[in-house]
């Protein structure tokens, strides 16, 4: 299971025109909302990308409000992996788990998960708060990344796994956020 102290919460490319014409765009973005509020209240660090933004635009801005100082890694390769400074960043925060949500599910998602793999890390997908265009590639990207080794997990799953004990403040916050 995934721990605060091991996990990164690893957010791929939700930006633009692209976040809203993806397979079931505002179910994806509510999700990925919960992962970024949970995040924050159990101090598991956040990181992400943007791909060629000065084409497809930048992060949405609902969740570029709850991302607040963090910077994107802006990028033009398809695997978050294939830019160095996505590299230096991930390696800093020392973390073995990564928690991964984005878009597109067979393009960007498929590609960083399959290296992220080869590189030794533990890729947990989280598959309501991943998205392609349609709905064929993305359960396609999803199949490939865990028939890779990829795990699958949900917006409330890993949120209730990191958490792992229902008492105390961050309990009653996290919650909250559930339940939206």
């Amino acid at each position: 299971m995934i721990s605060p102290k091991e996990t990164l919460l690893l957010l791929i490319d939700i930006q633009g025109r692209l976040a809203q014409c993806v397979y079931q765009a505002d179910l994806v973005e509510q999700n990925i909302k919960k992962l970024v509020r949970a995040c924050r209240i159990l101090d598991v660090p956040i990181l992400y990308t943007e791909q060629y933004p000065k084409g497809l635009g930048t992060t949405v801005a609902s969740l570029k409000e709850l991302l607040g100082d963090l910077e994107p890694v802006e990028k033009i390769t398809f695997s978050c992996c294939g830019t160095d400074t996505f590299m230096q960043r991930l390696r800093s925060f020392k973390r073995n788990d990564i928690l991964v949500a984005g878009m597109e599910t067979h393009v960007c998602v498929y590609q960083t998960s399959l290296e992220l793999l080869e590189f030794g890390y533990n890729v947990h997908l989280v598959t309501d708060a991943v998205s392609s265009r349609s709905e064929d590639n993305r359960d396609l990207g999803i199949r490939c990344i865990e028939k890779a080794g990829g795990i699958p997990t949900s917006t409330e799953m890993s949120i209730f796994e990191l958490l792992r004990i229902a008492e105390g403040e961050r309990f009653k916050a996290v919650s909250k956020i559930i339940k939206e």
